[in-house]
């Protein structure tokens, strides 16, 4: 069965109806020709505990100096997964030393995994390419490999090494480290209550348990692993690298965290491309209603086109093809389907695995969410979309979980959560969702959306949602897709106009993020800039 990379499945809003009941994200789809990423919390904020401004571009703090002049062991790559192996076999591997807290770096240290590709090409070396694939929580060292293989065109493999590495806080990265493997098959599996009452104190008691089990088994990680953090990881990584200058590709919410780090670094940025943008001034409540509000209408253009294919499991009437979509997956609530090893097919796991297929494109990933519903709704077989669940939350086949969904969780409650909404915001929220999101938030109340993201968190970060200017920054691509569910294209025309110096490429299509397979005229126009500094022309559309 085809695996989707959960690059850009990793994401900064979490849409409504599935934040009840399970940890939500957002990666790209890149197995299925997507790049990218989209998620919740909040943009742009200062490091917690005290962190200074940015180091003054040629003269940093010279505690850092130890940071900023250390040259990387590299070495060959390890995994335990056997495709892993085969596709890092072209990259070398490294840590390189951090501090845990940038205003004190004398303190305790943490290290942050590399790898690196190097140009395919000597003589005609850029310099390096940093990628994102999205969170936040991907695996920028597993995106790298694959991205090799399906992603990244040959030209920038010739021209630049491949740089992925893993956010502080991600995997190989001092990993936050939350449920075990058995308390994550029960936490992304459960079905909250039909009833209001006791689905919102239940929610509240799995909120509590979850930020006690974070605080017992990574407590002193959490105050640090903030998107701001990552990004000064990076100035050092570019630093270590030897450039001068940061070229950079990120997907999703890769996109702020280049964002992030052109305001801090603004100097220091050489060609970035910000792919799938998320919008840093749009508050938790606001991004999750736009994120919802997405992949309710990408799953009505879904259900629409199956019911124009023959033998399409939610019938050949395009009118009625979307609500049948919805209330088999509500059904599972009450009728869970029995799979291999007798795993159920819950209503949160169904949801899961349709959600996951919608950030992928028409053709390919389309497919198989139409080859998995009918699988599910005629065969009675939820083995297909148990697997996309699967895919989507970091669960192998031996039932394993990467810590993707921690360390999603851990760092969008580092960035800051914001101010909880106001009644009059939340009456909105409401009544857009209702409106313009039916199909996802049929059991969304107004208590579903009221109080503060993060309120039960071992912490309380001070920072907020902001506008990012990066004032003096090298010129910036955004990139946006305008049938992209997870990061709405809306997110991408106000990222480009925030910045200070940016040109917005967009991209008439489906899925999450454009780069990458999906268009030769979006690929060409990204890699004419990371590898000729050619801008796009103001306003270019690529289909």
């Amino acid at each position: 069965m085809k695996r989707i990379s959960r690059v850009g499945l990793l994401g900064r809003a979490i849409p409504v109806a599935l934040a009840v009941a399970t940890v939500a994200s957002c990666t790209v789809a890149s197995d299925l020709g997507d790049a990218a990423g989209g998620g919740r919390s909040g943009p742009a904020r200062p490091t917690v505990a005290g962190a200074k401004g940015p180091a003054t571009p040629g003269d940093p703090d010279p505690r850092l100096t130890r940071f900023y002049t250390q040259q990387p062991a590299w070495k060959a790559c390890e995994s335990d997964d056997p495709d892993e192996r085969s596709q890092a076999k072209a990259f070398r591997c490294a840590t390189f030393t951090v501090p845990l807290d940038y205003s004190r770096p004398t303190g305790k240290t943490i290290d942050i995994a590399v790898t690196r590709k190097t140009a395919g090409k000597p003589g005609q070396r850029i310099g390096s390419l940093l990628l994102n694939p999205g969170g936040p929580g991907g695996s920028g060292v597993e995106a790298a490999w694959w991205m090799a293989e399906d992603t990244i065109g040959k030209p920038l493999q010739d021209a630049y090494d491949l740089i992925g590495f893993d956010p502080r806080g991600v995997e190989r990265s001092a990993p936050v480290k939350c449920m075990t493997d058995a308390e994550r098959d029960a936490y992304v599996a459960e079905d909250l209550p039909e009833d209001p009452v006791r689905a919102e104190a239940r929610a509240k008691e799995r909120e509590k348990t979850y930020a006690a089990e974070c605080q017992s088994r990574s407590g002193e990680l959490l105050p640090y692993v903030g998107t701001d953090n990552a990004a000064r990881d990076m100035d050092v990584l570019r630093a270590a690298l030897g450039d001068e200058k940061l070229n950079y590709i990120g997907f999703s919410y890769g996109t702020y965290l280049g964002a992030t780090y052109a305001e801090r670094f603004p100097t220091r940025t050489g060609r970035l491309v910000l792919d799938g943008a998320v919008d840093p001034a749009a508050d938790n409540l606001s991004a999750s209603v736009e994120q919802q509000v997405g992949f309710d209408r990408s799953l009505r253009r879904f259900a629409e086109d199956c019911a124009g294919r023959s033998g399409c499991a939610l019938g050949n009437d395009p009118k009625t093809a979307p609500t049948r979509a919805a209330d088999f997956l509500d059904g599972l609530q009450e009728n869970p389907l029995t799979g291999r090893g007798g795993r159920k097919l819950t209503s949160s796991l169904g949801w899961t695995g349709v959600i996951s297929l919608l950030y992928g494109d028409k053709d390919t990933a389309w497919k198989y969410l139409r080859d998995s519903l009918a699988d599910a709704i005629v065969r009675k077989s939820p083995d297909a979309l148990l697997f996309y669940a699967d895919n989507y939350n970091g669960r192998d086949e031996e039932g394993h979980y990467d810590n993707s969904s921690d360390a999603f969780i851990a760092i969008g409650c580092a960035d800051g959560s914001g101010d909880a909404p106001t009644p009059q915001q939340v009456q909105a929220a409401l009544t857009r969702l209702k409106a313009e999101a039916p199909l996802l938030s049929r059991d969304v109340t107004a208590e579903d959306l009221t109080g503060q993201s993060c309120e039960d968190w071992p912490f309380k970060s001070p920072a907020k949602p902001h506008t990012i200017r990066a004032q003096g920054s090298a010129p910036i691509l955004v990139v946006g897709t305008t049938g992209d569910p997870a990061t709405p294209y809306a997110s991408a025309e106000k990222l480009a106009s925030q910045l200070a110096d940016a040109t917005l490429l967009t991209f008439e299509g489906e899925g999450h993020t454009a780069y990458g397979g999906n268009s030769t005229c979006v690929d060409g126009a990204v890699e004419g800039f990371l590898l000729r500094g050619t801008m796009p022309a103001k306003g270019k559309r690529c289909s």
